[in-house]
């Protein structure tokens, strides 16, 4: 017996089977019964609001019969638009990826659906539908790798954004792809496709990167705010004040990292320093202020790591009301005090309750998750050592464990062998327990190994 491969051919066996008339199928189904008989005799094409119809009428979960509707709207037939669209916004609304990405497929070859793709995938990704722009993006970059247009270049930053992650091995390929194009963009889509590359490269350690990135976004931001001021062209996703002050303070931090802590606190100076703004309205005062507070907390964060530890107290008094800041305050007391012999017992007991991965927020918004990843790997590592040295090795080992286990995750070499180190120092303390825990996570490294993960993020 012949499989059924048709549509038509499903829904006049089942007409057949329950013994069931076009008007009865009609009425459930909710479809013309003129309609139908043409459906079924090969001689109207079926439409996607029809398709889902007949499929409820017959009893079948939604999407049933997309993977047949594929093989006869698009493989076997002169595609038609009209069907084509509704069909990728309905797998959309279910959550048919799949389907999606089998029909783009093969529509790739035709360039003459191209554009009327990208306008798809731009309407999906801006209905916050990203696993389902997604396949369609990657196929206007596979259908157009030769060409040099801007419609290219944005495709390539849409895959960029929507596949970042906790991975920093993903990440890293994902923003060495991008880079590339950034240039190639309209000049509205390039201030946050650089603000975009250097929370990726900083969450890395690729301080000598963000250094560059961050002075061409100084550059295109400064000559963006000349021409345009506060208006904000279609792209341009905060103010445009924004992206200048981020400049300054991404330059800052990677000079604090590379421990030119006198850079670092020039640098602080300029994102505080506002005349340059003609008379700012409500959200750049909003902006304003907040980078404000970010040079005002990372001014005593310089002080402290570099030495003037007698900015502590202050340091503390600052963030006690100031949620916000007190995750990353915490990362850096943490190492200024492994590294200057300080006691900060009261400090972490205090801020407990604020030690466990939580997305961080500003007045303007979320703070990038991979620079948040990436810190808090970081601060877990930066108590366990702070606690063994101490001997208190139950909270150490707890901590160190956590770091691992964080690193494992994001796939963060350069922290899991920091982590490594430790633990070898401290390992005769370790109990029974915590050395079993301690094997389980290592026995993961071999995973990331294969992954070829990057071990060689630069120290701090």
């Amino acid at each position: 017996m012949n499989p059924i491969t048709t549509i038509r051919e499903h829904l006049d066996n089942y007409l057949k089977k329950e013994q069931m008339t076009l008007n009865h199928f009609s009425e459930l189904s909710g479809v013309n019964s003129g309609t139908l008989s043409s459906t079924i005799n090969g001689l109207r094409p079926i439409g996607m609001r029809q398709l889902d119809q007949i499929t409820i009428g017959m009893g079948l979960p939604e999407g049933h019969f997309y993977d047949l509707y594929i093989d006869e709207c698009i493989l076997h037939s002169n595609p038609d638009w009209r069907r084509l669209k509704p069909f990728l916004y309905r797998c959309a609304e279910l959550g048919r990826v799949d389907c999606i990405e089998a029909a783009t497929m093969l529509l790739m070859d035709n360039l003459s659906y191209i554009p009327l793709l990208f306008e798809t995938a731009e309407q999906l990704y801006n209905a916050e539908k990203l696993k389902a722009a997604l396949p369609i993006y990657r196929c206007i970059v596979e259908s157009e790798k030769m060409q040099h247009s801007e419609r290219l270049a944005l495709s390539q930053y849409r895959i960029f954004s929507i596949s970042l992650s906790k991975d920093q091995t993903k990440n890293l390929s994902l923003a060495t792809q991008f880079e590339v194009f950034v240039d190639r963009m309209d000049e509205s889509y390039q201030l946050d496709g650089l603000n975009d590359l250097i929370n990726v490269f900083g969450s890395l350690r690729q301080w000598d990167h963000v250094l560059k990135l961050s002075e061409k976004l100084e550059v295109r931001a400064t000559i963006h705010y000349e021409l345009h001021g506060r208006s904000k062209p279609v792209g341009v996703k905060k103010e445009s004040i924004f992206y200048i002050l981020y400049s300054y303070l991404a330059m800052g931090t990677a000079y604090f990292y590379l421990e030119d802590y006198k850079k670092a606190l020039e640098y602080v100076a300029k994102y505080s320093e506002y005349s340059w703004v003609n008379s700012p309205n409500e959200a750049e005062k909003m902006v304003i202020q907040q980078f404000r507070e970010w040079a005002e907390a990372n001014r005593y964060m310089y002080l402290l790591r570099d030495g003037q530890v007698h900015v502590l107290p202050q340091y503390v008094e600052y963030i006690s009301i100031r949620q916000n800041e007190v995750f990353p305050a915490l990362c850096e007391i943490v190492v200024a005090a492994n590294e200057f012999q300080l006691d900060i017992d009261h400090i972490l007991v205090e801020y407990e309750h604020l030690l466990l991965y939580q997305e961080q927020t500003s007045r303007i918004g979320k703070i990038s998750s991979q620079l948040t990843g990436d810190r808090y790997g970081r601060l877990l590592m930066g108590i366990g050592a702070y606690y063994l040295k101490k001997g208190v090795y139950e909270k150490g080992f707890s901590s160190l464990l956590g770091s691992i286990a964080s690193s494992l995750e994001i796939s963060n070499g350069f922290c899991l062998l920091k982590c490594v180190g430790i633990f070898e120092n401290y390992r005769k303390y370790a109990s029974d327990t915590v050395i079993s825990q301690y094997q389980n996570l290592i026995s993961e490294v071999q995973y990331l190994h294969e992954k070829k993960i990057n071990f060689a993020y630069s120290d701090v």
